[in-house]
């Protein structure tokens, strides 16, 4: 079998190629044209004969259609690509926009045009959507008096970025393609997911590299501090490499839907900070990171814990990794 995969060279895109080729597929990657090198996740793959990098760009529908006349064989499409960093989405809303929600219109559309209803899509959505949204467990509520906030398929979305809006947006085209075209189009509504892999940006990855080259310092006194936004935000943080087998089953299924990818745990950024300094034997921290309101962003999202009943129960997908397990590798494969 044929998958295409858009965003390739990403965290997620990566290790779905990995599991696909694993799996016997060929594999269709789709990358950006740029100007330096971009295929460092990718490059044990790129000599392997069932691996094709091919340049495309989801914001130009004539790109997106290129591809899909080229491989018609395909059966399988994943949508990976995004503007996918939610502090830049407030800098660049519009790039965000054009690629993270039009250009899943523009997949979908090429789809129905050329008629290739044989091919199951996959959208990649993200908790970002429900921003300071959430449900609670009441039968929890009773028993220990404590309310456990939780998302699920059901809750209702409120974006609190222009990257969560855009998701939106291509979330439910997605739904109306299946719904009104019928399409096989399923989104997987995906929590925070990190790992090795993860851009350097991004607030995990940022942790577990500026210890990592804390420790090649010599752990120099002078070596400067960290610097972070908002520690008392809370995420449902899992391993990427979890995550994308939860892509490819749902793909797997005879009816497309929506499902909920997470762990069910919640921590803040100060329990991250927590797990990987001392694994690193640093017991207080505090002294190495700095608080900076430059890194807050204009509207924060505050809790995010997943619910993943349906992924289970469905799919029989669960988490391999634990919070400290996660936090670890990273940690691990910086210090190296």
């Amino acid at each position: 079998m044929k998958a295409i995969i858009t965003g390739t060279t990403g965290q997620d895109g990566s290790h779905l190629a990995d599991l696909l080729l694993e799996k016997g597929y060929k594999v269709v990657g789709t990358t950006r044209r740029v100007s330096v090198d971009n295929t460092e996740r990718i490059k044990h793959l790129l000599n392997n004969e069932n691996f094709e990098l091919v340049s495309a760009d989801i914001t130009d529908g004539s790109s997106v259609m290129n591809v899909l006349q080229k491989h018609d064989d395909a059966v399988e499409f994943y949508n990976l690509a995004a503007q996918s960093h939610v502090a830049e989405s407030f800098k660049q809303p519009g790039l965000t926009w054009d690629i993270t929600g039009k250009g899943v219109l523009n997949i979908l559309q090429t789809l129905i045009d050329l008629n290739m209803h044989h091919v199951k899509f996959y959208q990649a959505s993200s908790s970002e959507m429900f921003g300071a949204s959430f449900d609670t467990e009441e039968d929890i509520y009773k028993k220990i008096g404590t309310m456990e906030k939780y998302q699920d398929e059901n809750t209702k979305f409120l974006p609190q970025s222009p990257y969560a809006i855009a998701k939106c947006a291509a979330h439910y085209m997605t739904r109306l393609f299946r719904e009104g075209y019928g399409l096989h189009a399923s989104a997987g509504i995906l929590f925070n997911h990190e790992g090795p892999r993860r851009g350097e940006t991004f607030v995990t990855r940022k942790i577990t590299k500026w210890i990592g080259d804390f420790v090649k310092s010599g752990r120099s006194d002078n070596f400067p501090q960290l610097r972070l936004g908002n520690l008392e935000a809370f995420r449902d943080w899992g391993y990427a490499g979890d995550y994308v087998e939860g892509m490819w089953m749902m793909l797997q299924q005879d009816k497309a839907d929506d499902y909920v990818i997470c762990t069910g745990e919640t921590h803040t950024i100060r329990e991250f900070l927590d797990v990987a300094f001392k694994h690193v034997d640093i017991e207080d921290w505090s002294q190495h990171v700095v608080v900076d309101p430059k890194f807050y962003r204009p509207a924060e999202v505050d809790y995010l814990r997943g619910r993943n009943n349906k992924a289970k129960e469905k799919l029989g997908w669960t988490p391999k990794h634990s919070f400290q397990d996660l936090v670890k590798l990273m940690v691990d494969h910086d210090t190296k």
